[in-house]
């Protein structure tokens, strides 16, 4: 008992020894050798633990475990943030069916991009907003037919931002089934705005047959197609013929080459404006104040910081269409209110363009930035649309 005493007194360390030793790990000489002791103590207390763990939990023999990388992958901030500006990946709605000139715009706007044809233009809208497709490209404006005001109407209803805009030329053809000519013909379909713009050409080819609008340029196409309507034409794009196997009996039969439709590209989130190339803005805004006054006023808040505005539209006021003016000499008056919509070529990162929203807000009711974004500055191209 003494000897086996003696040997462990021996044994053990002297308490200077303990005291050095118990400081050393302590206060190592420097961070390295401090990170260096807190990676080993934790690997062997995790070595421990697993052990222990393996000990008291050990799975049957016969459990056939599913291995790790078959389970699925957690969703993770990439899943649900905006897809890139351009690629294959993205899903673009439009109005229309394929062939339709709002599928051309779509393929400029995003080359490559899965195209998704909607019938309405409110479908397009309501894609976007429920995550089934990532951008909306609608037309706003023609140069010859003027406003679309429903989408006008519906960028106020949404809650979705103006990210670009593509300019297309439109090329309009003739486009019947294969063998028949025009004497043939009896009548033409096509949109409302596509006949307006091929009148005076239709009419100096001789061509006095009847004409009815169709919702669609391209779905006129495939309705001849579908149906084997040998007495009737389309307007359409060339590009709907291919697709719909009908020939061209006319190319380039709108009334003016310089007739071109502007297309927004709308997402969910805006994008950041920038400096380095011009841009272009679009708000709308509107007053409870008497007449032209406060229009006149928001027209002297751009023009004072010399901001070009290049479109100016009105449209009713939905939920106050009519305002009662009242006056003891004359009696009471009925006025129209209206929303209105401006487009200023001015970048919401200058401080020009903060000054001058901020000064419109002061004496309007309502403001709201629809969106800031590259002007789409690419050269017109006729034939761009037909290819």
């Amino acid at each position: 008992m003494e000897t086996a005493a003696a040997a462990a007194a021996s044994a053990a360390p002297r308490p200077g020894q303990i005291r050095r030793s118990t400081a050393a790990r302590a206060t190592p000489s420097s961070r390295g050798d401090w990170q260096t002791t807190c990676a080993a103590i934790l690997a062997t207390t995790n070595k421990s633990k697993s052990k222990s763990i393996k000990a008291d939990h050990a799975p049957p023999a016969e459990l056939d475990l599913l291995p790790v990388s078959n389970l699925p992958r957690p969703l993770s901030i990439s899943d649900l943030s905006p897809a890139p500006m351009h690629g294959s990946q993205l899903r673009v709605a439009y109005q229309g069916v394929p062939g339709a000139y709002s599928e051309a715009a779509a393929a400029k706007a995003y080359p490559s991009c899965d195209a998704i044809p909607c019938d309405q233009f409110e479908v397009a809208f309501q894609a976007v907003e429920l995550w089934i497709a990532d951008r909306a490209v609608l037309p706003v404006e023609n140069s010859l037919g003027g406003s679309i005001h429903r989408n006008y109407d519906l960028l106020l209803r949404h809650r979705l931002h103006i990210v670009g805009e593509v300019q297309l030329p439109v090329h309009h053809c003739l486009l019947a089934l294969p063998g028949v000519c025009r004497e043939l013909l009896t009548r033409v379909i096509s949109h409302p705005q596509a006949l307006a713009q091929c009148e005076l050409t239709l009419n100096a080819m001789g061509l006095n047959v009847a004409r009815e609008a169709f919702d669609d340029t391209a779905a006129a196409a495939e309705h001849v197609a579908a149906a084997g309507l040998r007495d009737t034409a389309a307007i359409a794009s060339s590009r709907a013929g291919d697709l719909y196997g009908l020939q061209v009996l006319a190319d380039g039969i709108q009334d003016d080459a310089g007739n071109v439709t502007r297309f927004m590209m709308l997402a969910r989130e805006p994008i950041i404006p920038r400096t380095d190339r011009p841009f272009k803005t679009s708000i709308v805004f509107a007053h409870d104040r008497e007449g032209t006054s406060v229009l006149f006023k928001v027209l002297s808040t751009f023009a004072f910081r010399d901001i070009s505005l290049t479109k100016i539209e009105s449209r009713p006021h939905r939920h106050r269409p009519i305002r009662l003016v009242d006056d003891a000499n004359v009696g009471t008056a009925k006025h129209f209110e209206y929303m209105f919509y401006i487009d200023f070529q001015a970048s919401m990162a200058e401080v020009r363009a903060q000054n001058a929203l901020a000064e419109i807000q002061e004496f309007t009711s309502f403001l709201r930035v629809l969106g800031s974004y590259p002007m789409d500055m690419t050269p017109w191209a006729t034939s761009s649309s037909s290819s």
